[in-house]
């Protein structure tokens, strides 16, 4: 995977003007674009897009400084205008086109990324792989930005909104693993972009033909394999870790790769105050296909 990532770079930055189709390219890596832009975002702290912007602004900044018209390098980067040039070139550099070719600056630069696997070989990750039948997802379902690092305050509202005697019915509804009460992310911007939104659900597991109230919301997952992390610490800076540490360490060492899917986690234990917490973390995974060439 790590090679992947690194191709898919060195292609980028061969295209900075181009519209790339990610999906197409990834395809003949062997791999899919969902994965890559998954192992991206998690390695790089930034999405796959966000990543092409900034390397295009930041290459775009020298021609700015130089004489040529707005337009033809507007163009040159993908932009069909002035106008829509001059907001990515903004939002990245904090000042306008305008401004930079008057000053020559401020400017803030996307270095080219380069990733490499670094084997500690101290520590195991405590993962299991399990095949489960198709099964629904239910309970209360909102719709939530996207946050990288910390507590979402938008999904901590929405668990406090729901009163106690329904975290209590829920739980009695749970018919199947993963086992008690969920916090499930679906519908991921496929590039991860933070900020954009998920649907965030807060409810149970139960069989494939379970009935469903009617007043809980329902995600029906097919059937196939997962990738179970169990981890234990502070909440949720170890949950955060056992993400992180999955894209860094076990899918890189590892022959599956992430398929579509909701990512779910089952809160096993807790301390009272929710300060701490052993948590599963279950992600859709298929195996790898092997790449035979570049």
């Amino acid at each position: 995977m790590i090679e992947i990532l690194n191709r898919l770079v060195d292609e980028i930055e061969q295209h900075l003007g181009d519209d790339l189709d990610i999906d197409e390219l990834a395809a003949t890596m062997g791999t899919t674009g969902y994965h890559a832009r998954r192992m991206f975002s998690s390695l790089a702290g930034m999405s796959l897009s966000d990543y092409v912007r900034r390397r295009r602004m930041t290459v775009a900044a020298a021609d700015v400084i130089g004489k040529g018209d707005l337009l033809t390098i507007a163009v040159r980067y993908g932009y069909g205008s002035t106008e829509a040039f001059g907001r990515a070139f903004r939002a990245v550099h904090g000042a306008s086109h305008g401004d930079v070719r008057r000053d020559g600056g401020p400017l803030q630069s996307q270095p080219l990324l380069r990733f490499r696997l670094t084997v500690e070989g101290s520590t195991s990750m405590d993962a299991r792989i399990t095949e489960r039948p198709a099964f629904r997802l239910i309970g209360h379902a909102v719709r939530v930005p996207l946050i990288y690092e910390g507590v979402n305050p938008h999904i901590q509202r929405h668990i406090a909104s729901l009163p106690v005697t329904e975290h209590d019915r829920l739980k009695k509804l749970s018919g199947t693993e993963p086992s008690g009460l969920l916090q499930v992310s679906d519908d991921v911007d496929p590039d991860y972009v933070e900020g954009s939104e998920l649907t965030y659900l807060h409810g149970v597991a139960v069989d494939g033909d379970a009935k469903v109230p009617d007043d809980l919301d329902m995600i029906a997952v097919d059937a196939g394999e997962w990738v179970v992390f169990r981890t234990s610490g502070p909440y949720p800076a170890a949950l955060q870790d056992a993400y992180a540490a999955s894209a860094s360490e076990w899918f890189p060492s590892n022959p599956w790769r992430l398929r579509p899917g909701p990512s779910i986690v089952s809160i096993l234990d807790r301390a009272p105050d929710f300060s701490a917490t052993t948590c599963e973390l279950w992600f859709p995974i298929e195996r790898a296909r092997v790449s035979g060439g570049k």
